[in-house]
């Protein structure tokens, strides 16, 4: 048997005040996107999530509680010499904005505040669309999905617990 092998990344809903949703676009497709990314390691979900919003944004952020763990189970070809991509596993979480100052990062090109409303006219990746929906419907318990996102996206299974 085969050593499982999976990324693991850590991704934040930062909500402001007036009830905005902080996005990030990224400057490799230039699609807006939630902050978040792969836990290094040795690196715990938490410390990953805060890291990755301050590099991506300038924001600081505390960490407020679980929304979703979501599963991406396609295998398809990787790059930077990587023959196939392993399972992704994500942990969504809610934040809340304690400081800094909006920016853009080596791996970002703009970020900005957007109303709840809004954002779904700017996230088009149907697995963030997904998500962000969970984290709308939220209601005290945690979503659990598996998905694919290649050749297309499909939700494969779906349950809060």
């Amino acid at each position: 048997m085969q050593m499982p092998v999976h990324i693991v990344a850590a991704g934040g809903f930062v909500e402001n005040t007036k009830g905005e949703i902080l996005l990030v676009k990224t400057r490799r497709g230039g699609h807006w996107v939630f902050p978040g990314g792969q836990v290094e390691v040795g690196e715990n979900l938490i410390d990953g999530v805060v890291r990755e919003v301050k590099e991506e944004s300038g924001i600081d952020v505390k960490v407020s509680h679980l929304v979703g763990v979501f599963s991406n189970t396609a295998t398809y070809e990787g790059h930077s010499g990587v023959k196939t991509m392993p399972t992704k596993v994500m942990f969504d979480f809610v934040c809340e904005p304690i400081g800094g100052e909006l920016t853009t990062s080596d791996e970002t090109s703009d970020s900005r505040w957007v109303g709840k409303g809004e954002v779904l006219n700017m996230v088009l990746a149907p697995a963030l669309r997904t998500r962000y929906q969970a984290y709308l419907d939220y209601n005290g318990s945690v979503h659990y999905m598996d998905y694919i996102t290649k050749p297309q996206f499909e939700l494969k299974f779906k349950r809060n617990i």
